[in-house]
C-alpha cells in the first residue's frame, strides 16, 4: 500500500489509500513470512548451526565447500536460497526487511540501516545464493511444488503460500518441506483499502465499507482457514473449519499461535524504495 501511495502521490499529489479515519485500510486476513526448508537440508543446518535463522542461511550461503562443508550430501551442491523476486512480489522486499531485523537485532528498520556498508555486504552475500532472480517467478511456493530442489533448498516465504502448496510438494517430492518460524516475524495484513480518489462518491465509499463488514463476518473468516490465511476476526479460532490447513499440516511444523513480540514494524515508503533501489543496483540481473 505504501508503494502504491508513493506511485500515485507523484501523479495526483495525495495518498489514495488512508491509514487512519473512517476509510482507513483494515486487515481482512493475515499471514506471515516463515521458513520453508526441505527436511533433509534443515536437519543438516540445525546440526551445524543449532537453529534456522538468517545468519544460519547466510553462513550456509557463503560456505565455499558447499553442502559437504556443512555436513550435507555432496550431490546437493551449494546452498540455494529461495525468496520471491522483489521486482515482481513485495514479499521479496519484506524478506530482506526481516533479514535486516535479525541483523540489527530490532524490529524497526531505517534508510540509514539499508545504506549501512557492512549490512549491504552481508545482504549481498545472502541474496547471492538465490539461483536466478531473472527467472524467479512471483509465486515461489508454487515453484517448490512444481520443480522441487531445482528451485532451491529452502527460503522465507509467505505461510499461506507454503500451506496451499504443501500437498503438491509432498505428492511430487519424497523429501517433505517443513516450516520453521523466525524470531523476527514479518506479518502481512492483506488490507481492505478503500480508494479515496476524487473518482468515487461518498455513497460508493460507504458501499465498500459495507462489503468490508461482510468479509469480516464469522462465516467468511472461517473460509480463510482453507487457504492457509489467519482470520482477522478474533472470534474465529484456527480450527474453526474442518478443512483448515493449520490443522491439516501441523505435522509439518505449523504453529497456530505465533508470538508477535518481535514482529517487524511496517517500513515506511522511503525504506522500501531504498531497499528496492539497492536490489536493482546490486543483485537484479
Amino acid at each position: 500500500m505504501e508503494l502504491a501511495n508513493a506511485a500515485y502521490k507523484e501523479r495526483l499529489g495525495q495518498d489514495v489509500f488512508l491509514t487512519d479515519g473512517e476509510y482507513r485500510a483494515r486487515p481482512i486476513a493475515t499471514s506471515l513470512f516463515t521458513w520453508g526448508i526441505y527436511e533433509t537440508r534443515a536437519r543438516v543446518l540445525q546440526t551445524k548451526f543449532g537453529e534456522i535463522s538468517w545468519q544460519t542461511i547466510h553462513d550456509a550461503a557463503v560456505a565455499k565447500g558447499g553442502w559437504p562443508e556443512l555436513g550435507g550430501d555432496p550431490a546437493w551442491g551449494y546452498f540455494k536460497l529461495v525468496v520471491p523476486n522483489p521486482k515482481k512480489n513485495v514479499g521479496g522486499l519484506h524478506a530482506m526487511i526481516a533479514a535486516a531485523g535479525e541483523y540489527f537485532g530490532r524490529t524497526e528498520i531505517t534508510v540509514e540501516d539499508i545504506t549501512n556498508p557492512q549490512f549491504q555486504q552481508w545482504l549481498k552475500e545472502l541474496m547471492g545464493s538465490v539461483t536466478d532472480f531473472s527467472s524467479a517467478s512471483a509465486y515461489t511456493a508454487e515453484d517448490f511444488a512444481l520443480f522441487g530442489y531445482s528451485v532451491g533448498d529452502g527460503g522465507q516465504l509467505l505461510e499461506s503460500d507454503l500451506l496451499q502448496n504443501m500437498q503438491g510438494i509432498l505428492t511430487r517430492w519424497e523429501d517433505p518441506l517443513n516450516l520453521y518460524y523466525p524470531r523476527y516475524v514479518t506479518w502481512f495484513d492483506f488490507p481492505y483499502s478503500v480508494w479515496v480518489g476524487s473518482e468515487t462518491t461518498a455513497l460508493e465509499k460507504n458501499a465498500a465499507l459495507e462489503f468490508q463488514r461482510y468479509l469480516l463476518g464469522d462465516e467468511q473468516q472461517q473460509v480463510a482457514l482453507v487457504y492457509g490465511l489467519r482470520p482477522a476476526n478474533p472470534r474465529v479460532p484456527m480450527d474453526a473449519n474442518s478443512e483448515s490447513l493449520f490443522v491439516k499440516w501441523q505435522a509439518r511444523g505449523v504453529e497456530p499461535v505465533v508470538p508477535r513480540a518481535d514482529a517487524m514494524r511496517n517500513p515506511d515508503r522511503e525504506v522500501l524504495l531504498s531497499l528496492l533501489r539497492w536490489f536493482e543496483l546490486n543483485v537484479a540481473d
